[in-house]
């Protein structure tokens, strides 16, 4: 007897499309870079579980599962052929919007409406809709109009479910709302994050993984989200998986550097056991190296730190959000002490790892001048590596943003600007604009040439190259970008017609007149920041000693070069004086020109490219006055010549240091 169309065993293939939103920029266009920075983790979870369903063969004997994987801030959504790959009854496709933030569920909303259109079934999940639904009763209205939809919206950790959801997909019967918030699922047994190749090929560092190596978090912060959804009680995975994971990624990818994405890792409880692991893998020639975020207090976990160092850590993120005790109170942020802070940046510089910090601008004891003064104080008396700016957002799923909810306060409406970097309350210190203002000055007094110098200079050689590569990642997201690393990756690309609702699509004319003037000012900055990098480079890199000596003997060239020329214009001089030749150029040309290449080679393995730019700069000015006459064609060939030779030296030189890309551990969501 053969099976109906609409029975549950006629269906043979279940395609599971993940997709990680992006967010709108303010003019309406989605966020996404030809080069990313930060993968989602998130993706590599539910891709490892619909693996692991697959391999279990746990939605029937003869179903096929295929999975594909949409990272929004480095791929377009291919919707119409994911719409195309929908054919019931006998295949399916199902939508799962994972991960989704406040800032991101705008555009989540906008894709699962217009895949719903299209008769796809759609799943949305993440901290907005976990949080939002966590510290309330009433389903917010936003969330409502997607169930009203026929978007099936998930609350909670997946773990557990992830089956049951998918043999839901499969035979068509998803349900409006699944509620998992209650039962948080043992990470003990799950499936590790696993890393996709050709995922990772989108981002600026492809020899990277990430893992949640735990979640949850035992404090209570305000303004933090991660308790009211995955818990204050750390869940850990097991040692054993974890070990299996990094040996299988090194073996099949090479990836040796690792984010450990857990909320605070100085809490997972298997924190040495993880160490030890990682010491045993470097034993064995796998030198995996790796970065996490702790708390202020992780420094005074006994041999918390030099076990960490050892094992591989490069740089800890820490949630450091204030220098101020009164603000640190305000946001129920008691573990951090400020009396503590220079022992804790301290005991981590002594173990060579380098610090980066949380600071969050707009707590209520913060005024413009008072941010300007901590800035000072991270850069001059804790002297942190980086820090990452924050604007204090009232996040769905924090305790601040429930109470500004209960007390009536303002907020602005439009969950798009909820990524940190946007005023959407108002501040009793601030001025309107003025809280933007403070946070943008932070960022470029952090920042600043003076200081990015003054830390290189100090940098322990092996994170020499991190730090530096963080600088080009961050001086670009917030100087040129005008937006936060934690969002941006490298050169934007703009789709024409994939535009927030609301906002016109514009002609083709207009639209290239506006990418070509874009592109122009972005490549003017780019081009700026490339020679900023450079003359960090020169003033701050580590030399080698045949370099140090190839120094000394261009130097004693020189002067011995000079001492031949200026005899040589004193026999000249007398000659003249007796024989009254006509008057003669020495030295001569090539003399001269092998002096300034001599004299330029020095500067590149030196000190600075100052007197390249002075000369630039004189020339453009003269070029402005129409001075044609006074511009020496042989003085711009030799100076364009020295500054592709620097230029060369320079990216050569970042290229030997191989990409092990850096990170904003907060962003790994």
């Amino acid at each position: 007897m053969m099976n109906s169309p609409q029975s549950p065993e006629a269906v043979r293939r279940l395609k599971v499309v993940l997709i990680k939103p992006s967010k709108y920029d303010d003019e309406g266009y989605v966020i996404r870079h030809l080069r990313g920075v930060l993968p989602s983790n998130t993706l590599a979870c539910l891709y490892s579980l619909t693996l692991d369903v697959s391999r279990r063969k746990a939605l029937g004997e003869g179903v096929e599962i295929d999975v594909e994987i949409v990272d929004e801030t480095v791929q377009k959504v291919p919707f119409d052929r994911i719409v195309q790959s929908h054919r019931p009854p006998y295949s399916r496709t199902v939508v799962g919007l994972a991960g989704v933030q406040s800032n991101q569920f705008p555009r989540a909303a906008d894709l699962a409406r217009r895949f719903r259109k299209e008769g796809v079934p759609v799943m949305i999940g993440g901290f907005h809709v976990s949080g939002s639904m966590a510290l309330f009763p009433e389903i917010s209205p936003e969330i409502r109009e997607l169930i009203d939809a026929g978007v099936s919206v998930v609350k909670g950790e997946v773990e557990d479910a992830w089956a049951d959801l998918l043999r839901d997909a499969l035979h068509d019967r998803l349900e409006p709302v699944y509620d998992f918030m209650a039962h948080k699922p043992s990470l003990s047994s799950q499936p590790v994050p696993r890393t996709l190749r050709s995922y990772m090929r989108r981002f600026a560092a492809s020899s990277m993984g990430t893992i949640d190596c735990s979640r949850g978090c035992p404090f209570n912060c305000s303004f933090c989200t991660i308790i009211n959804v995955q818990g204050r009680e750390m869940r850990v995975r097991s040692v054993a998986s974890l070990e299996h994971a990094i040996r299988e990624n090194h073996r099949l990818y090479r990836i040796d550097t690792y984010f450990f994405t857990d909320d605070n890792f100085a809490r997972n409880r298997s924190w040495r056991e993880v160490f030890e692991m990682l010491l045993r893998l470097r034993s064995e020639g796998i030198p995996i190296r790796f970065m996490m975020q702790v708390d202020t207090l992780s420094y005074k976990i006994p041999d918390f730190v030099a076990l960490a160092a050892a094992a591989g850590c490069t740089q800890v993120f820490i949630g450091m959000e204030s220098v101020n005790p009164e603000n640190l109170k305000a946001s129920g942020k008691g573990q951090n002490h400020v009396q503590d802070y220079k022992s804790l940046i301290a005991a981590w510089h002594d173990a060579k790892v380098a610090t980066h910090v949380a600071y969050i601008i707009g707590f209520p004891f913060d005024t413009p001048e008072s941010v300007r003064q901590d800035v000072e104080y991270l850069k001059r008396e804790l002297k942190v590596e980086q820090a990452s700016f924050f604007m204090l957002t009232p996040i769905p799923g924090s305790r601040d943003h429930e109470q500004m909810v209960k007390a009536g306060e303002w907020m602005d409406s439009d969950l798009n600007k909820y990524d940190s970097f946007h005023e959407t309350t108002s501040h009793p210190n601030f001025k309107p604009g003025e809280w933007y203002a403070a946070y943008r000055s932070a960022w470029e007094s952090f920042y600043s040439f003076d200081y990015m110098r003054d830390v290189l200079a100090g940098a322990n050689p092996e994170n020499y190259w991190n730090i530096f590569r963080n600088f080009i990642w961050y001086k670009n997201s917030a100087m040129i970008e005008e937006g936060h690393p934690m969002i941006h990756g490298f050169f934007r690309l703009k789709d024409r017609t994939d535009r927030r609702p609301g906002f016109p699509v514009e002609s083709r004319l207009r639209h290239c007149v506006r990418r070509f003037r874009e592109i122009r000012r972005v490549s003017r900055a780019s081009l700026s920041l490339v020679l900023e990098m450079e003359e960090l480079w020169l003033q701050t890199r580590k030399r080698s000693e045949p370099e140090m000596k190839l120094r000394v003997e261009l130097e004693r060239m020189r002067l011995e070069l000079n001492r031949s020329l200026r005899a040589a214009e004193l026999r000249l001089a007398h000659i003249r004086a007796r024989v009254h030749v006509p008057d003669l150029k020495v030295p001569s040309r090539m003399a001269l020109v092998f002096r300034d290449l001599n004299a330029g080679a020095l500067k590149q393995i030196t000190y600075t490219r100052s007197d390249m730019n002075q000369f630039w700069n004189k020339t453009r000015e003269r070029w402005s006055r129409r001075q044609f006459l006074r511009i020496s064609p042989y003085r711009v060939a030799l100076t364009m010549l020295r500054d592709f030779q620097l230029m060369g030296l320079f990216v050569m030189d970042l290229l030997r240091s191989g990409a092990k890309g850096p990170a904003d551990l907060r962003a790994w969501r």
